[in-house]
């Protein structure tokens, strides 16, 4: 099988939540239908003391069903390990990952979504 990095890119964090693979503001009407095994990698060493970020992973549960949270992680203060990686997920039906600044400063990130296929 191969792996590839499906989806990366760097951006500016604010209090907007953003959609890592579509690389733009989330409005969850628009989700990802690309299928497979993914697994996220989010570099958070710009992060300081007083910064919170939360992270989210949506999916629907079937092909006609509603987008719905599936993940989440928040992340406060400097990262001791600031390269984090999620477990792998199998996705299939209008998912999103998300990032979002609840406190602090806007931080540029750079992320990386691999995918098994």
């Amino acid at each position: 099988m191969a792996i590839t990095a499906a989806y990366e890119n760097t951006a500016t964090i604010s209090t907007t939540e953003y959609s890592l693979p579509k690389n733009t503001n989330y409005s969850g009407a628009s989700p990802v239908t690309d299928t497979g095994v993914f697994q996220v990698f989010i570099d958070l060493n710009a992060m300081v003391a007083g910064d919170q970020f939360d992270l989210k992973v949506y999916e629907a549960y079937a092909s006609g069903g509603t987008q719905r949270l599936l993940y989440t992680a928040t992340y406060v203060g400097v990262q001791a390990a600031p390269m984090q990686v999620l477990p792998s997920l199998v996705l299939m039906y209008k998912w999103d990952v998300t990032l979002k600044r609840i406190a602090g400063a806007d931080r540029t990130i750079t992320w990386s979504i691999r995918k098994i296929a």
